[in-house]
């Protein structure tokens, strides 16, 4: 049962999270405990809000990175709920897990370290791999990130299963997987093929606190450059 003062915090937060202005809104969400305010952005990845769930993503980034420095057991023990809420066992359906871990690593050198290998064996067949397309989306929005602050963490390996969703007929499926190969390494980039090159399908993309339309083809095109601006 949510205790009352527990409610109004969780309304505060999403308030908070409605504002255009990215680092207004962080500089309140950082007033508020950490450990309490990990909860609250937990229960805004359920919303069918996509961008109230994309915007309490991106503050949990923030929030990891700060665990991380402050005490680094205490960001791997956030990456280790992200991760068991992404596993079958843990009884539900990881909404926003996935996202939030990319992020955090995004943020982390010395998590993504530790875990991007984690995050990466969601896509691989003979490792974690996970088969729910909603979920599918996640990890490669997730890797993406990931890859678009830690490009060397691309390998041949990793490029090879991002570019088996290029054929995918979900076009977000296929642009995220897009927007991370195009933004790794040479091994990344050059797998993509002409025909995603031409590619004009639109599809929403989250840039770090706004969505914006964007053909695939630009996602193609626009290569390591596509970085998200002042992370």
């Amino acid at each position: 049962m949510v205790k009352p003062h527990g409610r109004k915090t969780r309304q505060q937060v999403r308030e908070i999270l409605k504002s255009p202005d990215r680092r207004a809104a962080l500089d309140q969400l950082k007033k508020i405990p950490d450990k309490q305010l990990v909860g609250h952005l937990f229960s805004h990845f359920y919303t069918p809000d996509e961008l109230i769930k994309f915007r309490s993503v991106t503050a949990m980034g923030f929030v990891g990175k700060r665990l991380a420095e402050r005490h680094m057991e205490s960001g791997r023990n956030l990456i280790r709920r992200l991760m068991w809420n992404l596993n079958d066992e843990s009884g539900g359906i990881g909404w926003g897990s996935a996202e939030a871990m990319g992020e955090i690593l995004s943020r982390s050198p010395a998590l993504v370290d530790e875990y991007a290998s984690i995050l990466f064996s969601f896509l691989d067949p003979k490792a974690n791999y996970i088969d729910h397309p909603v979920l599918q989306q996640g990890v490669l929005w997730g890797i993406g990130t990931c890859i678009i602050a830690f490009p060397g963490k691309m390998t041949p390996y990793l490029a090879g299963l991002i570019a088996l969703f290029l054929d995918s007929e979900n076009k977000i499926l296929k642009g995220y997987a897009v927007r991370a190969l195009a933004s790794g390494s040479p091994q990344g980039a050059g797998r993509l093929p002409e025909d995603i090159l031409a590619d004009t399908k639109k599809i929403q993309v989250y840039t770090g606190w706004h969505f914006e339309p964007s053909r695939i083809c630009d996602l193609a095109r626009a290569g390591i450059e596509n970085r998200i601006d002042s992370r």
